[in-house]
């Protein structure tokens, strides 16, 4: 089996003269400390930041990250089924809990809590995302969804939720209430740890 730099090499092609596309690979994953996982992230302007990725390259490489999230977010005929905080954690805190941007990510559900896809929402900075309803429930709506589970990350490492990610989580829940659409939970993702803010704050 490739390791992450063969695979991102193999992506590459080629590297400059004084470095070749696997060496150039490591120097991408070493880009952050969340490794291979900020790749989910970044964009082709900061794959550039890298000597040895051009445009070209920066955008084949945004290319495979997407086609891999898109390949995650649409389960085959064995869909993925999640029934509490800690099937939502299992699922994702490999990939987000060294990430160094907050990302909102809202899991679509059918009605036998079966993963529809996940969407990445929103990006924000070191300490917040910023979040509306209509970007939250467009994709369910146009999907079918019956229920969603909201899902975002604290940089610090710390999931304690604050007042704003409750009041958030209680506006998006009587939003769907309206639209007709559950929101199941709300959880937090930190280093190795989560908080559900619709079990333990609501």
């Amino acid at each position: 089996m490739l390791s992450n730099p063969e695979l991102i090499a193999l992506i590459l092609g080629s590297g400059t003269v004084e470095l070749s596309a696997l060496a150039v690979a490591e120097k991408l994953i070493a880009l952050d400390k969340g490794g291979i996982s900020n790749l989910a992230v970044c964009q082709p302007e900061e794959f550039c930041q890298i000597k040895g990725i051009g445009p070209a390259k920066a955008a084949q490489l945004a290319a495979s990250v997407e086609l891999g999230k898109r390949i995650f977010s649409r389960p085959g005929d064995k869909r993925v089924q999640v029934n509490c905080s800690s099937d939502v954690a299992g699922l994702l805190m490999k990939e987000m809990r060294y990430l160094n941007k907050e990302v909102f990510k809202v899991i679509l559900l059918n009605v036998k809590n079966e993963i529809i896809a996940i969407d990445d929402t929103a990006v924000g900075g070191l300490s917040s995302a910023y979040i509306h309803p209509r970007e939250v429930f467009a994709n369910a709506i146009k999907k079918g969804a019956n229920s969603v589970i909201l899902v975002h990350n604290h940089p610090s490492g710390n999931p304690e939720p604050s007042q704003s990610d409750i009041l958030l989580t209680q506006r998006l829940e009587e939003a769907g209430r309206i639209i007709g659409i559950k929101v199941s939970d709300h959880i937090v993702i930190g280093n190795g740890r989560y908080k559900s803010i619709m079990s333990e704050y609501l």
